[in-house]
């Protein structure tokens, strides 16, 4: 087995505190880079680790009190790798091992690794070629002055897999920091569990998750339901490089898989989306529930939601338009009859006034829209809702609520029906729903109300599980936080942030170091359930090349004509 050239030696350690390698003379500590991977051969096994820490070393105190002069360069080099050297922590994250390892022999009776004498007189070990070398966690570490070594691409092959790898889902999301080979994520695993994508403003959030969604629809993974707060993923986004002004979106890339529905059409209509839907709610679809996550943006108070109450076991589902048309004596008449409070509903009138302003808010629809997007989501076409100039806080979460609440509602009676059955044919399709500015909706003060904790803390109980996307993770709920399966992290500065990410996660401590070095750009340390172990990548560029690779057909060679035809097809389909 050809491990290439020896970086150092470990010298110290333990399981739970990381190793410390000192690096051999002719190594720089400059090529040492914090996420880069390296292998330690023990005597058994061998270790796949992360580096989390460079430091420099001195033999003798008495060299930093008398350092040489820089431009004696003689003496520096005498003694450099003696009396001065670098140091480099690693984190120990998997092991190969070879199968019968536990009595140390292999199959043929003969030890796995064997030691030689060598020039010196000393014992030297020398690791024999092992033919099945079986993937476990880390339980153990490797003994004093095993050498370390660059990870090669058949280790990295052997973690992570390939992207058509036919045991499992995978998508490639990125390369090494100084390697040339594809980091894989399992998408199936990926699903299973809510998801977060995090980072500071301006890292590539939404590159990044425009990213995973595009690999989640080419796998056919699970069906989406994207809240696009800033027209981002549907169709083209303005591009963060200087080469180009703007990149695809989803429905571009997989036009007959993505429908496009606005809360703005006339916005969406002047961005160049020629086969977008409509999407209105009304009055007599929003309950207390809806209301009640969005009430300090309302400025409702408690006693606000109380009297909302009354009004709706009352008044039924016409209670904000009857109650928006109340007068005075009208309101003091219902307080009289149904011990209300006067002076509650007089407010709870004024605030919901806003609703008013919204563009999509109508009396009565000619048509149940949430309906037409639950039929898309269960032909397995996935839905991006634009909201256009109505991207204001508001209708946002207004809007996320009221069609996440119902859709939940749905999935839980699917549910509940194919536990019954048994058939196939019931279950239903995995839904994931992907919202930003996640801290809003499951911040503490209200995530044990809103249907998004529920979603959170289900664990895909009724196949439903959430994409947050957010730069701030200390807002969102500690137990919500230790819930997310997978974590996509780009650069974080903020401590509270940080210590948010790593919620749940044992041993943590070196990987700290790792995210709070990352680039601004185009880096992200993904941990957590869809990867066997901890990785900081190079994200996958989202280009042209990335299009080619991944996209059905160049929505841009196709005419208005077969667009249309298209859109009405797959309306038919879902009998709209």
């Amino acid at each position: 087995m050809n491990l290439g050239q020896p970086l150092g030696s470990v010298i110290q350690g333990s399981l739970t505190g990381g190793l410390e390698v000192r690096l051999h003379p002719d190594i720089s500590v400059e090529d040492m880079r914090v996420g880069k991977f390296l292998v330690v051969q023990g005597m058994r096994s061998r270790f796949f680790c992360m580096l989390t820490d460079v430091s420099l070393g001195m033999a003798n105190d008495r060299i930093t009190a008398s350092p040489p002069n820089w431009e004696d360069t003689f003496l520096r080099e005498v003694l450099a790798g003696s009396g001065t050297y670098g140091m480099i922590n690693l984190a120990p994250m998997l092991m190969f091992t070879p199968e019968s390892q536990e009595s140390g022999f292999s199959r043929n009776g003969k030890s796995p690794n064997s030691f030689i004498p060598s020039s010196t007189g000393l014992a030297s070990f020398q690791p024999q070629t092992s033919t099945t070398m079986e993937l476990l966690p880390v339980k153990t570490i490797p003994s004093h002055f095993s050498q370390v070594y660059e990870a090669r691409e058949e280790d990295f092959r052997k973690v992570f897999g390939w992207e058509d790898d036919p045991q499992r889902n995978n998508f490639s999301i990125g390369k090494p920091l100084d390697m040339d080979v594809p980091i894989c994520i399992d998408l199936n695993r990926f699903v299973e569990r809510s998801n977060g994508i995090f980072g500071k403003s301006g890292t590539g959030k939404s590159f990044l998750t425009r990213l995973i969604l595009a690999g989640v629809i080419r796998k056919n993974a699970a069906v989406n339901l994207i809240f696009d707060m800033h027209s981002e993923y549907g169709w083209e986004a303005v591009a963060e490089g200087k080469n180009v002004n703007t990149v695809k979106g989803l429905k571009q890339l997989f036009p007959g898989q993505v429908e496009v529905y606005t809360l703005d059409p006339d916005s969406t209509k002047r961005r160049g989306v020629r086969d977008a839907q409509e999407l209105y709610l009304s009055y007599e679809q929003i309950e207390v529930e809806d209301i009640k996550l969005c009430n300090r943006d309302l400025g409702l108070s408690e006693a606000a939601l109380d009297n909302a109450n009354i009004l709706f076991s009352e008044l039924g589902k016409s209670w904000i338009i009857k109650l928006l048309n109340m007068s005075n004596e009208d309101i003091e008449m219902f307080c009289d009859e149904k011990r209300g409070h006067k002076g509650s509903i007089m407010a709870l009138q004024r605030k919901l006034l806003r609703l008013d302003n919204l563009k999509y808010m109508r009396s009565t629809c000619p048509q149940n829209y949430i309906k037409n997007i639950v039929q898309c989501l269960e032909a397995g076409k996935n839905v991006v809702i634009e909201f256009g100039s109505q991207s204001n806080m508001l209708s946002y979460m207004l809007v996320t609520n009221m069609i996440t609440r119902r859709i939940h509602e749905h999935y839980v009676k699917k549910a509940d029906k194919f536990l019954q059955s048994k058939n196939p044919l019931d279950r239903p399709t995995p839904l994931m729903i992907t919202i930003e500015e996640a801290h809003r909706f499951l911040d503490p003060g209200v995530v044990q109300s809103t249907i998004f904790g529920t979603i959170a803390r289900e664990l895909r109980k009724y196949f439903v599980t959430l994409l947050v996307v957010d730069q701030r993770p200390s807002g969102i709920d500690n137990e919500v936080m230790s819930q997310i399966g997978t974590r996509i992290t780009a650069l974080l500065n903020d401590e509270k942030d940080i210590d948010a990410i790593f919620t749940g996660v044992s041993g943590a401590g070196g990987l700290r170091s790792v995210l709070a070095k990352l680039d601004s750009k185009q880096q992200a340390l993904i941990l957590g359930h869809a990867v066997p172990m901890p990785v900081v990548v190079r994200t996958r560029p989202y280009d042209s090349t990335f299009y080619a690779e991944i996209g059905a057909i160049a929505w841009e060679e196709k005419s208005d004509e077969e667009v249309f035809t298209a859109a009405e097809l797959a309306k038919a389909d879902l009998g709209f």
